[in-house]
């Protein structure tokens, strides 16, 4: 497949994990020696099309200031291929633990894999964690799907409610629509709320301010609880578990994980 095609293939993907399309954009990207001036306008429509995928600001923030870039895409994907965020988070959750979760939180998912003596309570908004359950299912996973008009109920029960970051700066998170509900449940009842980021997620502000304004402006065009994230302080979790495993949240904790690449943030014509 030819580098634009495969990028336009990626711009267009919906559904897919962050994990997949990093590495997919890494691969178009790669291949684009022939065009290197080209290079920054391919990211910056990557991200116009993916606004609330942080790992892919990460990449393209990386690639797009790096002296090397046609390098460091390459090491950037093998990064996130190893992300150890799931094999730290198996590691800190409690012997025999009751985890709640709510959607198709997929680093969360890799984590809860690796543990047999867990039971997890999966929330489901809008059929949004059918995926995750099936996934759970495969590998022996005690989990058991429930609407999430019954979160209250389940935080007060669970031992540890685990929300994924789709990105994070110093003072927000970018979360699935429906962490609030079991946020807000969990601290109602003291119940412990870890913030899951994965590599790539730890994002500088002005990224983070982009994707706000994005979510305040498709809240102007549909109902803003139609949408699929949401933004939540980050005083709302406890701790942070991340590729250095799980400590409290603070900003040494979601240090930006990349520079700020202003050219990124300028509007691409599509």
């Amino acid at each position: 497949m030819h580098p634009i095609e495969h990028l336009r293939y990626v711009a267009r993907a919906q559904g897919a994990d962050p994990t997949s399309l990093v590495e997919e954009t890494a691969h178009a990207l790669g291949s684009l020696h022939f065009d290197p001036s080209g290079l920054v306008v391919a990211c910056r429509r990557i991200v116009e099309r993916h606004p609330f995928t942080g790992p892919l600001w990460w990449l393209c923030a990386n690639v797009s200031t790096s002296a090397e870039p046609f390098e460091a895409v390459w090491e950037l994907a093998d990064e996130i291929r190893h992300d150890p965020t799931g094999a730290e988070l198996a590691a800190v959750i409690p012997d025999e633990a009751l985890v709640v979760t709510i959607g198709d939180p997929d680093v969360v998912g890799s984590g809860l894999i690796r543990r047999g003596d867990i039971s997890v309570v999966a929330l489901d908004a809008g059929h949004t964690a059918t995926s995750f359950v099936r996934r759970m299912e495969r590998y022996d996973v005690d989990v058991e799907p429930v609407d999430a008009g019954v979160a209250g109920v389940v935080c007060h029960h669970a031992d540890v409610v685990l929300v994924e970051a789709l990105a994070v700066d110093s003072g927000r998170a970018v979360v699935p629509v429906g962490s609030s509900t079991i946020a807000a449940a969990a601290s109602t009842w003291g119940t412990p709320v870890w913030l899951v980021a994965g590599v790539g997620r730890r994002l500088p502000a002005g990224f983070v301010d982009a994707m706000v304004a994005k979510v305040e402006s498709l809240s102007e065009e549909c109902d803003p609880w139609d949408l699929d994230v949401e933004v939540l302080p980050t005083s709302m979790f406890t701790h942070v578990v991340g590729p250095h495993g799980k400590v409290p949240m603070g900003p040494p904790a979601i240090v930006a994980e990349c520079p700020l690449a202003s050219e990124l943030l300028r509007h691409s014509p599509i």
